[in-house]
């Protein structure tokens, strides 16, 4: 099991710029496929972005290419996502995810692990 806390998340105004992150422990960082997603009120969990194990292949969303990098650090055991160029729309609980085995990077029920979420606000 791959313990998850995410960290980051805030108040910016739209056009602004945050960055998360997400610290792992519990299980081989290097070996987990990392995903972010995030969830709306009475909306369902949303793909954003995903990265390899070895951070060699990336994944985003339509919503968010060209505005959001995913990347990771396997020393640290971290994973990020920066944010730019944030609208009132990207406004969520985003959360980090891990995959352990083989599956699709953009279903949320493919990942094994989650972490407890955190809220980005992006006022207009």
């Amino acid at each position: 099991q791959v313990h998850l806390i995410e960290s980051g998340g805030g108040l910016v105004q739209a056009g602004g710029s945050l960055r998360l992150s997400c610290a792992a422990s519990g299980r081989t960082f290097s070996s987990l496929s990392m995903g972010w997603f995030r969830q709306v009120p009475g909306k369902e969990r949303e793909f954003v972005a995903a990265i390899s194990w070895r951070g060699g292949s990336t994944y985003y969303s339509d919503s968010v290419k060209g505005r959001f990098t995913i990347s990771r650090d396997n020393v640290k055991n971290t994973v990020y996502l920066q944010m730019n160029s944030l609208k009132p729309d990207d406004t969520a609980v985003y959360y980090c995810a891990a995959r352990y085995y083989s599956g699709s990077y953009y279903r949320d029920s493919d990942y094994d692990s989650w972490g407890q979420g955190t809220q980005v606000t992006v006022s207009s």
